[in-house]
């Protein structure tokens, strides 16, 4: 089954539109679990099993995983092959040249087994190419990325007037899709701009982080982004679902905020 088929096929069975962002930070993480790859593989692990029937994907964020070495990565590894349904988005920002895009595209599909993977297109096609042709497996670019930051680069104004963060959506579409694996990261923290994406890739699946912490509106976001009878856009949240509380009692307090924010999502759409 494809990375897109397991997504739709969670997306009706979980009612569910929820992406949880797995990005656990020693520091706030309940007090009786270890600050090390031990603790942050039981942490996940425990969030992943209170929510895997609310939820339509999991995003586990590298960097909190590659913080802790080689026991952090073997940690990334086991979370990814528990396989409790959702499919999971690796969101480790991947964009390099030849030989080593080629080594990052082994380690992520094969050797780590992500069923997707974000991915960085500053370096252009060829970077993006050893990724695109895993057909079964998607491709998440970023197009207008949440952080405040982003403007610097994304919001660039081109020869014809378009920003560059529009141009990137395009190419996308354009280009990249010809297996009809590629998605589009765009944040809601920047609802004008995933409104403009929206416009230009009607049929495109947008990630869409930046709910909660970040600030970004739901509302807001589910408006600008759905399209058609079967929305093209999946939520995610990361701090208001992983830190719900810190307690003995953590699983089921996620458990409740991401029933909340799907149904919430539900609602919106």
């Amino acid at each position: 089954m494809s990375f897109y088929e397991s997504l739709y096929a969670t997306i009706r069975r979980n009612q569910s539109r929820l992406c949880v962002g797995l990005d656990p930070e020693p520091a706030r993480m309940p007090d009786h679990l270890p600050a090390d790859a031990d603790g942050i593989y039981t942490f996940c692990a425990a969030i992943m099993e209170a929510t895997a029937d609310l939820v339509c994907a999991f995003k586990p964020n590298v960097a909190f995983f590659e913080a802790h070495g080689a026991a952090g990565w073997s940690a990334l590894e086991r979370l990814i092959r528990r396989r409790l349904g959702p499919p999971i988005i690796l969101d480790a920002k991947r964009g390099d040249i030849g030989s080593t895009a080629e080594a990052y595209a082994r380690a992520v599909f094969t050797t780590l087994g992500a069923d997707a993977v974000t991915l960085n297109p500053y370096l252009g096609s060829d970077a993006l190419e050893p990724f695109l042709r895993h057909a079964d497996r998607g491709c998440f670019i970023l197009c207008k990325t949440s952080n405040p930051g982003s403007s610097d680069l994304q919001d660039a104004q081109l020869a014809d007037g378009r920003p560059l963060y529009l141009a990137v959506a395009e190419m996308a579409r354009d280009r990249w899709n010809t297996r009809g694996n590629v998605g589009l990261v765009v944040g809601a923290t920047h609802p004008a701009a995933l409104a403009d994406i929206r416009r230009a890739c009607p049929d495109m699946l947008i990630l869409a982080p930046g709910i909660g912490a970040q600030g970004g509106d739901l509302d807001a976001t589910v408006r600008a982004a759905a399209a058609g009878d079967e929305p093209q856009v999946i939520v995610n949240v990361s701090r208001a679902i992983l830190y719900a509380d810190r307690g003995t009692n953590f699983a089921a307090a996620a458990r409740t905020a991401a029933r909340q924010l799907r149904d919430a999502i539900n609602a919106a759409l």
